[in-house]
């Protein structure tokens, strides 16, 4: 029975050599040497104007947060798509239930006012 764990246990002791090794690589490799130039904080190639710890709306998330919801919806909806044929009615009615009910949540947060940017 033990033999059966021996290959995942080498592959184990492995990725932790592995991820050890390179760590250790790393700062022996590249030590850490600090310039006014490094220390400097880089926001796309621009140099920051103002406090760099400015808060945002809570609105900024709702949208972002949105954005995730309605942009998983195609990782279900896509494969759905492409095998809808061999899939049958029972998965066609399941998809039809789970597309209302993202509908009625964007209907929601529409009235409610989440996708507005004032």
């Amino acid at each position: 029975m033990s033999g059966a764990y021996l290959p995942l246990l080498l592959l184990f002791s492995i990725s932790v050599v592995n991820a050890v090794g390179m760590a250790v690589a790393t700062h022996v490799l590249n030590p850490y040497r600090p310039t006014p130039q490094k220390e400097m904080p880089y926001e796309s190639g621009m140099i920051p104007l103002g406090d760099t710890r400015a808060r945002f709306s809570v609105k900024f998330y709702m949208v972002a947060i949105s954005f995730i919801v309605f942009d998983l919806e195609t990782v279900f909806l896509v494969p759905w798509a492409v095998q809808m044929r061999e899939l049958g009615w029972s998965v066609f009615v399941a998809m039809l239930i789970f597309v209302a009910v993202l509908a009625v949540g964007l209907l929601y947060e529409w009235k409610k006012g989440g996708l507005e940017w004032d």
